[in-house]
């Protein structure tokens, strides 16, 4: 049940009867007609713009659609009050007895809230991607919360959803691993490690180190890097990739696919992805201008093997093999793209951090020249975490070895107060996360807030059991619910109603910041009615000596519970239903 697309069924129906009157024309595109909540929650429960966008293509008056439309309305029970508004908007009022249905109907459909918007199609949704290094720190988390978050939101949405992380484990950073773990070993067998500038220093390899000594004992010391190298790498990789996957783990990400760069070189995976572009006329060979404003000292004009990004909209050519023959460190990610698009999926999404934004249109571009724009790819850059305690900030330096782990955090706080928290702003604009807040047990801290409705909601169901009177649904399903009327009852379950289409569009904007906020919101309301009982006893949800009347406010009170713990699904946070 999705409350806003019956109505607006019901809004068609009645633009259809007008046209088979001849009050209008024939065959009018309703694509644009909404019904959404009014800006004004005074103006009515909902409105409607049909009149609106149907005048210029009708030839008439918005304000003479909109009171046609109105007496139409009128005459359905659903319908309390229709009134034109302004120059042709029409606002309406529902009765009651829909308001009580949306309870009903969370108590019954087990899909409540679920959509077919996505009509199974086939998403990739890749991130976190984290050079394999180091364990991982604050700033990916904030990408894989949100990026699994996303990929349940698809799901729920309809979708057929593939989690993805891409291993860059080909470029020189885990050449600089592998002798930031070299010298490990060599502390391992007794010797000073000589960690010079560049390499890492942290205290994480050190396992790696012994590991290498147990593996090879003191043979690799006397050998010259060329020999070491390579079997160092991929020991310290793997161990740097085990250590992901418990980190993720840790936070309840489970991906489904693990993708290597490394693999694709020396298997004509590159080449092949090159090769189509180049069938296309989009590889040349060139020399790129200097780049705009200050001129590095070490730019020189050298022909390159160039990508001719801009027939795809980018600003400029990108380079994929150097004038020594190497590939760019883009080739590999074209060709990485490239067997996305070619597993069948139908819509590609890459979680990247701010700094990666200078990367998006040559990637797009890149897509789109590869399926010949039958694959979008979108992309969702995750801006800064600034860490705060006690009032100060935390800070972090990957280079140095002192930074905060994702582990760390959630050994802090928990996976359910990070997770909730890191979804508590939208991915583009930055997030304070300040360990002190995230605890903090108030109304301000949105964790708590929307974790302690669900709680207050199974303490009132606790106490039915107790009482003798029966919660489960499927002894709710047939309770009389006209005997909620109160207002405060009735804005909780316009709420409720507001779920299927806030899925539905926080789907469509890939957009699960969204969710966080709708349950705060539905917290909000509840906790509201539950302080209203204080005052008001006809509000309390146990009616001494009225078994009935008990029953449908804990019908209420089970679908507010039924909700928030289908909002926390999607974020991946697990619902209390007692707070300590």
């Amino acid at each position: 049940m999705n409350l806003f697309t019956d109505i607006r069924t019901l809004v068609l129906d009645a633009v259809g009867a007008l046209a088979a009157e001849g009050r209008l024309p024939q065959g009018l595109s309703t694509d644009a007609v909404a019904v959404e909540p009014p800006r004004d929650p005074g103006h009515g429960d909902m409105a409607t713009n049909a009149a609106m966008v149907l005048a210029k293509p009708a030839g008439q008056n918005p304000r003479a659609i909109a009171d046609a439309l109105a007496e139409r309305l009128r005459a359905d029970p659903r319908i309390q009050s229709a009134e034109p508004a302004g120059p042709g908007f029409l606002n309406l009022r529902l009765a009651p007895s829909v308001w009580q249905g949306v309870i009903r109907a969370v108590l019954t459909d087990p899909a409540y809230g679920r959509s077919t918007l996505g009509q199974g199609r086939r998403v990739n949704v890749e991130f976190v991607s984290a050079n394999p290094t180091g364990p991982m720190h604050v700033g990916h988390t904030r990408g894989a919360v949100f990026g699994d978050a996303l990929a349940r939101l698809l799901a729920f949405a309809g979708w057929d959803v593939t989690r993805e992380y891409y291993i860059n484990d080909g470029g020189a950073q885990v050449d600089v691993l592998a002798r930031s773990a070299y010298e490990r070993y060599r502390e391992a067998n007794g010797l000073s490690p000589e960690i010079a500038e560049g390499l890492y220093p942290g205290d994480y390899l050190v396992p790696v180190g012994e590991a290498l000594k147990e593996k090879y004992g003191d043979t690799l010391l006397d050998k010259p890097e060329s020999e070491w190298l390579i079997p160092v790498r991929d020991i310290a990789t793997d161990a740097m990739m085990g250590m992901i996957r418990e980190d993720l783990a840790l936070l309840g990400v489970q991906m489904d696919i693990y993708s290597s760069e490394k693999a694709l070189y020396g298997t004509g995976r590159i080449e092949e992805a090159i090769d189509r572009l180049r069938s296309q006329g989009l590889i040349y060979e060139g020399i790129l201008e200097p780049p705009k404003g200050k001129l590095p000292e070490d730019w020189e004009p050298r022909e390159q093997t160039l990508f001719r990004s801009t027939a795809h909209g980018d600003d400029v050519d990108r380079p994929v093999r150097k004038s020594d023959g190497s590939w760019t460190y883009f080739a590999p990610d074209i060709a990485y793209h490239y067997d996305k698009t070619q597993r069948g999926f139908d819509l590609l999404i890459d979680v990247f951090g701010a700094d990666h934004g200078g990367y998006v249109k040559r990637m797009k571009a890149a897509v789109s020249a590869l399926t010949n724009g039958r694959v979008p790819i979108e992309f969702k850059l995750m801006q800064l975490v600034k860490l705060l305690k006690n009032g100060e900030p935390v800070k972090m330096s990957k280079r140095s070895g002192n930074f905060v782990t994702l582990r760390d955090v959630v050994e802090e706080v928990g996976a359910d107060v990070t997770r909730f928290a890191m979804l508590t702003r939208k991915n583009d604009a930055p997030l304070d996360f300040d360990f002190d807040k995230v605890l903090e047990q108030s109304k301000d801290n949105p964790v708590f807030y929307v974790q302690y409705a669900h709680a207050r909601a199974q303490s009132v169901l606790r106490k039915a059991r107790e009482a003798g009177i029966e919660v489960d649904d499927p002894a709710l399903e047939g309770v009389d619910l006209s005997r909620l009327g109160h207002e405060a009852e009735i804005k909780v379950a316009h709420t409720l109603a507001e779920w299927p289409r806030l899925v539905e569009i926080a789907a469509k904007g890939a957009e699960p910041h969204r969710i966080a906020f709708y349950l705060y919101d539905l917290a909000s309301d509840f906790h509201s009615l539950w302080n209203r009982g204080n005052d008001d006893s006809s509000l309390r949800f146990l009616q001494e000596g009225d078994v009935d009347t008990s029953r449908a406010k804990i019908a209420l009170v089970r679908a507010v519970a039924v909700v928030i713990a289908s909002g926390l699904g999607i974020l991946g946070v697990t619902p209390v239903n007692e707070m300590r």
